[in-house]
């Protein structure tokens, strides 16, 4: 499995690809004047549903936030509820 994050102008999509095809994607928004990433979606694709692919998704935006000292607000229900459960991702969450 792969992540690729194709950041465009304030936005962009992280997808998670296999070998063959696309497994699923997160689309966020980032605020850089007010240091905030938005999760706006996940997507993991039927086939690929109850393996953890979206919380894989999400922790690889929750990275790509650190990396640039952003906190994070998942718009999402889906990333809500996963961040929630997440220990070591309430210093980034916002509520």
């Amino acid at each position: 499995m792969r992540f690729e994050n194709n950041k465009s102008g304030n936005g962009g999509v992280i997808t998670l690809n296999n070998d063959t095809e696309e497994v699923g994607r997160l689309t966020y928004t980032i605020f850089p004047d007010e240091n905030k990433l938005i999760i706006s979606f996940v997507l993991v694709h039927g086939k690929f549903e109850g393996r953890g692919m979206g919380k894989f998704l999400v922790e690889d935006a929750i990275k790509f936030a650190r990396e640039n000292n952003w906190k994070v607000y998942p718009h999402c229900s889906y990333a809500r509820s996963v961040m929630h459960r997440m220990e070591d991702a309430q210093d980034i969450l916002l509520r």
